[in-house]
């Protein structure tokens, strides 16, 4: 299981979000094809491809003579299951109560009143 603090600073960066929206569209590209979508130098999308490998969010895979970069979407999965989910609960559970309740009380009034 990847260090949660690694997930962070990888989606931390724009560059690395936009690599990773990328492969989102179309898993699988090679570096050149990830290269070309940015305005940065191969060794630049390598640095960042680097960083999101550690952290769990890339895999790659050779493939003849090209490097495929898959998208593993498992790391943010976690995050937002630890993170978000158990904040939003809350107030989902207590916004659906809010309507059930305006809906009764709405359902009770008199037709004409």
């Amino acid at each position: 299981m990847p260090d949660e603090d690694l997930v962070f600073k990888a989606l931390a960066d724009p560059t690395r979000r936009f690599l990773l929206d990328l492969l989102y569209e179309r898993d699988g590209r090679t570096l050149t094809e990830l290269e070309s979508e940015v305005d940065m130098t191969r060794f630049g999308v390598m640095k960042h491809l680097k960083l999101l490998a550690e952290a769990e969010l890339v895999v790659s895979r050779r493939e003849g003579r090209e490097k495929r970069h898959f998208l593993n979407p498992v790391p943010i999965r976690r995050i937002h299951d630890r993170w978000i989910d158990k904040y939003t609960a809350h107030h989902t559970s207590a916004l659906l109560d809010l309507k059930a309740q305006l809906e009764a009380e709405e359902s009770q009034k008199e037709p004409g009143t």
